[in-house]
């Protein structure tokens, strides 16, 4: 019952900047982290960045602190992820991932984007 579209993947040149943005809708009472994922070709998927949404903590994969920035907007429901100084490495396909409590049920939910994909020339 929660759905996840995701925008703002593209093809830039190195040192370039793309930002994008995943937006949850559906019969959700709360939402309590969101983050990002990516998977290059041959390579296994790994978590970028997320944010808790109580405390707003942030957690970064060491490749991109300094460059990226994820950030969340609670009335829309959508989190960014800014990605500034891109490199090649960057190049893969990126997934939402967002968890939370349904409405009337209350049970935990996971939902993930079905990708966007961000590629960087050298």
């Amino acid at each position: 019952q929660v759905q996840l579209v995701e925008s703002g993947g593209g093809l830039v040149q190195a040192g370039g900047s793309l930002r994008l943005s995943c937006a949850a809708s559906g019969s959700f009472f709360s939402i309590d982290a969101m983050g990002w994922y990516r998977q290059a070709p041959g390579k296994q998927r790994e978590l970028v960045a997320t944010i808790i949404s109580s405390g707003g903590c942030t957690v970064y994969t060491d490749s991109v602190k300094g460059r990226f920035t994820i950030s969340r907007d609670n009335v829309k429901n959508t989190v960014y992820l800014q990605m500034n100084s891109l490199k090649p490495e960057d190049t893969a396909v990126y997934h939402c991932h967002v968890e939370g409590r349904l409405r009337a049920s209350f049970r935990e939910f996971a939902s993930w984007g079905q990708g966007t994909q961000v590629t960087v020339s050298s």
